[in-house]
């Protein structure tokens, strides 16, 4: 009403003139307003909504980097990552696999219960992922390098590239929009098997420091020197990715996730239930958010990702998954998450697989361990012991036959397994004293059984059931 009385001015050009700038002041004002209101109605458009950059290796183990204590493996970008951001010490996998920790990752399930429990499989009718969550935010997300999920439909990243790293298709994406957030994947081939890639003469076989867990051999050695060099070539693919961000202009508001998806391929970490193929390495930075440098205790897990990852975008908790978001931990508001974790292992569909089958489970709380081996009566087998791709297995079957106490010792371990498994990791990291007889032990043993059995049911798992289920792999 106001606005016609500044329209009636007795000079009619310049009555009309002041209202019509009257008008429009009052419009912007409006507009303003209700932007503001809108704004501090929703926390989540007042800050800035954070892009993702999650890098995933390939079958690394976490004890291969120098930021957990490896002295000999080259990652300068890694070692960088780790010092600008946090650095978890307990992170897990439920499956030492490619396909089930992928799944994992992107579903938030454990493995019975999304479907893609042996390798190479797809989840079930109705499966979402961490796409369809960021999506539905507003977010592009895209896929570089190996994708190893299925069906498309619970996947449907934007594919970048044609399966391997494309460091001119990430430039396209990261730089499409400044408006839009993103989400990246760039899932490496790195290092898995063969150890092709990088610069394997980096590094002095002689030298190489070999794990309590491992044979030492000339073979051994020569191989680790090649596994060496494609973590070195990993390193180079994270370097690039985080320059690309960097040239950008996005550095800031960029979470970096980096994950070494599970163990290696040699003996005892990838195919197993053991430590070192369920422990991975977990990097993440957030600038602004996580203090550099910081350290933490706090046990999470793969399937936690995504609920964390939709939390840091705004969006709200997801129903019907096993993970749960961890952001106060990254938020330094707490330093506990899960107390215990547990282990599936599906050797049925696995290249090299028993004809019946290698089901393993196992449950972790606290320090204490304990595996099932469901079929312990047939001797273990996989791509590794059957194919020796890398040439370093048989030097284990001759350092065995040898005589040598330790070598028949760890390849025993590996193919002939006892029903069950209990360590004290607190004075076993290795695992390698087996403490099942140890009548000091029996009420912790029962108890973790117990609650393996609970899981297992809860999950729809059916032991060596589920096992036969599952097509064999020729």
């Amino acid at each position: 009403m106001n606005l016609l009385v500044l329209s009636n001015s007795s000079c009619p050009r310049t009555g009309a003139k002041l209202g019509f700038i009257s008008l429009m002041l009052l419009l912007q004002k409006s507009a303003l307003f209700a932007f503001f209101f809108i704004l501090l109605g929703n926390p989540v458009l007042m800050a800035r909504t954070p892009n993702f950059l999650i890098v995933i290796a390939d079958d690394l183990n976490k004890d291969s980097l120098p930021c957990y204590g490896n002295k000999d493996a080259i990652t300068p970008n890694i070692d960088r990552l780790a010092n600008e951001g946090m650095i978890f010490e307990n992170a897990f996998t439920t499956t030492a696999m490619c396909a089930p920790t992928r799944t994992q990752l992107y579903t938030g399930l454990f493995p019975m219960k999304s479907g893609a429990y042996p390798n190479h499989s797809g989840v079930k009718e109705g499966v979402t992922s961490i796409v369809h969550d960021l999506r539905k935010l507003g977010y592009r997300v895209g896929l570089n390098g190996k994708s190893h999920v299925k069906p498309a439909k619970s996947f449907p990243f934007e594919k970048l590239g044609k399966g391997k790293f494309d460091k001119q298709e990430i430039i396209k994406f990261v730089n499409r929009s400044t408006d839009q957030p993103f989400c990246l994947v760039m899932a490496s081939h790195s290092p898995h098997v063969p150890w092709s890639a990088g610069d394997s003469s980096k590094f002095n076989p002689e030298k190489l420091s070999i794990p309590d867990y491992w044979i030492d051999t000339p073979d051994v050695r020569k191989a680790l020197a090649r596994y060496y060099g494609e973590i070195n070539d990993l390193d180079r693919e994270l370097g690039e990715c985080m320059q690309i961000v960097n040239e950008a202009g996005l550095e800031d508001n960029t979470v970096i996730l980096f994950t070494t998806e599970q163990g290696s391929q040699m003996p005892g970490c990838k195919w197993t239930c053991y430590e070192t193929g369920l422990n991975l390495g977990l990097l993440i930075k957030w600038p602004g958010t996580i203090k550099a440098g910081r350290r933490s205790d706090a046990w999470v897990h793969h399937i936690d990702v995504r609920p964390t990852l939709v939390e840091m975008a705004g969006g709200k908790p997801i129903a019907g998954l096993d993970g749960k978001s961890f952001l106060g931990v990254i938020k330094g508001e707490t330093d506990k998450h899960r107390s215990v974790t547990y282990g599936v292992h599906t050797q049925m569909g696995a290249i090299g697989s028993p004809k019946s089958g290698y089901p393993v489970r196992s449950i972790r709380k606290g320090n204490y361990k304990l595996i099932l081996n469901l079929n312990n009566e047939v001797e273990y087998s996989n791509a590794l012991t059957t194919r020796d791709n890398e040439m370093y297995w048989e030097s284990w079957k001759n350092a065995a036959a040898s005589g040598d106490p330790h070598s028949s010792f760890l390849v025993e371990r590996y193919i002939k397994r006892p029903p069950l498994e209990f360590y004290n990791l607190a004075l076993d990291p290795s695992e390698l004293n087996n403490l099942a007889s140890d009548a000091l032990y029996s009420d912790i043993i029962e108890e973790l059984v117990s609650s393996l059995e609970l899981w297992m049911q809860s999950q729809g798992d059916l032991g060596m059931e589920s096992e036969l289920k599952v097509k064999s792999t020729k």
